[in-house]
Formats: C-alpha cells, sequence, structure tokens
C-alpha cells in the first residue's frame, strides 16, 4: 500500500530538518560542487557533514558523481532550489510580519453565592 502523500511530504520536511543538510541544498542552487568545498564553505566536522550528505543522498534530493578521488555532489531535482527559494521567502514575511495580537480573555464570572 502506497504512503499517503500527507506522510510522505512530512517525511520530505523532516529530512531537510538538520541546518547542515539546509545549508548543502543552499550551496549546490549554485551547482555542482566537491564535498572539500562544502566542507570549507559550511566548516563542519568531515565526519558530520559526510553523515548529512548521505542522508541527503538516500533520500534522492542530490547525487554523487566521483570524479577522480574527488566526490562532487548536485541537486538531483531542478525542483529544490525553489523550494528553498520560497523558504527563504516564507521566512522573511514571517520576521517581517507585526506580531499577532494577543488572545483577550473574558472577564471572569463572579461567583453569585446564595446565602
Amino acid at each position: 500500500m502506497p504512503v499517503p502523500l500527507h506522510q510522505a511530504k512530512a517525511g520530505f520536511f523532516r529530512m531537510l530538518g538538520h541546518p547542515v543538510r539546509v545549508r548543502v541544498l543552499e550551496l549546490l542552487q549554485g551547482g555542482p560542487l566537491p564535498v572539500r568545498d562544502l566542507l570549507t564553505r559550511i566548516e563542519v566536522e568531515p565526519a558530520a557533514l559526510s553523515q548529512q550528505l548521505a542522508v541527503l543522498r538516500r533520500s534522492g534530493i542530490v547525487t554523487a558523481t566521483r570524479e577522480g578521488s574527488t566526490v562532487v555532489y548536485a541537486l538531483a531535482a531542478a525542483d529544490v532550489a525553489p523550494l528553498m527559494r520560497a523558504a527563504r521567502r516564507i521566512l522573511a514575511e514571517i520576521a517581517s510580519a507585526p506580531p499577532p495580537p494577543r488572545p483577550t480573555r473574558a472577564p471572569a464570572a463572579t461567583a453569585v453565592r446564595e446565602g
């Protein structure tokens, strides 16, 4: 039985739920990059980057190609870059929006005592 779309989307957004993974996707919007360039630009330990790249690779959102001793990563789908730009726009709108009004409470009803 196929996974319902809403569950697949939730899994997709969970996959995006790590700052290093998001940064990798942002950097790859400019085109394929070797791991050494990703390491320089993200400034994390090689093992940490490797772990996050593996998550992205397994999900199918990036591809890895070996060129000699160099591994080059690229976005696997053209729609990833617009998704990242949309996220940036949404966050900018949220950040610039005035805070929502605080909910007001109705005055507490005074208890009537019989007596």
